[in-house]
Formats: structure tokens, sequence, C-alpha cells
């Protein structure tokens, strides 16, 4: 092989690198957004519920959240229970925005496996929120 066709060789695989490169980190921006849209929404949805609704129904529905995400077999976030039980003990509403805000933090703290955990759990949240309250019809 002459030194010329290495070379093309190389900048060829070079410029497939940094094309990839470049798709990731636009598609890693587009995750960052769609994160932030979706954490913003959920804390919309979070404080509204936490204001307008009783403590019974708070701990309702953090029961059946829990139980959504044991019986889709993920795995078991001791530091989601233990927060939520301190939510429920403390009093006023700050409580549980505190609760989701530390979840949030902690669960999106590093890595793919704690972002597919952390999509999985909002899933679990919304599908319990529509058993819940399923919209009228």
């Amino acid at each position: 092989m002459s030194k010329e066709q290495k070379s093309n060789e190389w900048d060829s695989l070079w410029q497939e690198y940094t094309k990839s490169l470049e798709n990731w980190k636009t598609l890693f921006e587009q995750v960052q957004k769609a994160n932030n849209d979706m954490q913003t929404k959920f804390n919309e949805v979070w404080e509204k519920a936490s204001k307008e609704s009783s403590l019974e129904t708070m701990k309702s529905f953090g029961e059946n959240w829990q139980n959504a995400i044991s019986d889709a077999g993920m795995k078991s976030f001791k530091e989601f229970s233990d927060a939520w039980q301190k939510a429920l003990n403390e009093t006023g509403t700050d409580a549980f925005k505190k609760f989701a805000e530390n979840w949030q933090k902690n669960l999106m703290g590093s890595g793919m496996e704690q972002m597919e955990a952390y999509g999985d759990m909002m899933k679990k949240f919304a599908e319990t929120w529509t058993t819940m309250w399923p919209k009228s019809q």
C-alpha cells in the first residue's frame, strides 16, 4: 500500500470519526434539552399536586408509584423510598418539593444507566398519575 493510500485511509477514517462525534454531540444536546423540558413540566405537575392534594392522596400516589416501579421489575431505589417516607413525615408542601428536587438530582447524577432508570421512573410516574386521575371523557 502506498503512502498516499494510507494517508487517504487515515483521512477517511478521521472524517468518519469526527462526523460520528458531531452526531453524538447533537444527540446529547437534544437529550439534555428534552430532559430539561420534562423536568420543568414534572416540577410544575408535582408542585400543583402537592399544593392541591391531601396528604392521604399524596401518600396513596406514592404507594401506587412505588408499586408500579416494583411491578415493572425495575431496580429498587432505597433512596427513593427513604426520601418519600421523609417527605410524608414532614409538614408543608416544601417537603414534597424538596423530595422531587433531591430525587431528580440524585438519579440524574451520572451515567446512561441512571438516565435510563430516570426515564423509566418518569414513565411510571405518568402511568400512575393517569390511573389515579384519568382524563375526563
